[in-house]
């Protein structure tokens, strides 16, 4: 008879040394920029060190606010759909990403990313080098007036 860990055993082992692990998505979270992420990597889920991953759907219309990650990268794989982002300074440069499409995002550029059609979702994975959620995520209502 297989034997199943415990919940304290999991947790003990989580915090003494680092492994493997796999997560099936079952949860989302309400992120500070407005969207509903799938959980997946992160130091809260897997105990990471310096990465986390996520996936993104954004609902047809869907706009997240305008934020920047301080010091901290960002690697997005378009899995499906279209998506479009307003970045720089103050949003002043677009770009539209298509389905395959890789996207990077510098340390601290702000940006909005949004969904410009109004009948199909969009998802995407998404990868940054902050292994927590939302602690480097940094809301720039000032900008979010740029683009109404």
């Amino acid at each position: 008879m297989k034997r199943v860990a415990s919940f304290t055993e999991v947790h003990v082992e989580m915090s003494q040394k680092p492994t493997c692990r796999l997560i099936r998505s079952s949860k989302t979270y309400h992120g500070k920029q407005g969207f509903d992420y799938a959980e997946a990597i992160s130091a809260e889920s897997a105990n990471s060190q310096a990465i986390c991953m996520h996936k993104l759907t954004i609902p047809p219309g869907g706009r997240a606010k305008a934020h920047l990650h301080e010091n901290h990268e960002t690697a997005i794989y378009m899995l499906q759909g279209k998506s479009a982002m307003w970045y720089g300074e103050k949003l002043e440069l677009h770009m539209e990403l298509e389905e395959g499409d890789f996207l990077y995002i510098p340390a601290g550029m702000p940006h909005l990313p949004y969904n410009p059609s109004e009948t199909e979702s969009c998802t995407a994975i998404l990868a940054r080098t902050d292994p927590n959620e939302q602690e480097s995520v940094t809301l720039l209502p000032e900008l979010d007036r740029l683009k109404p």
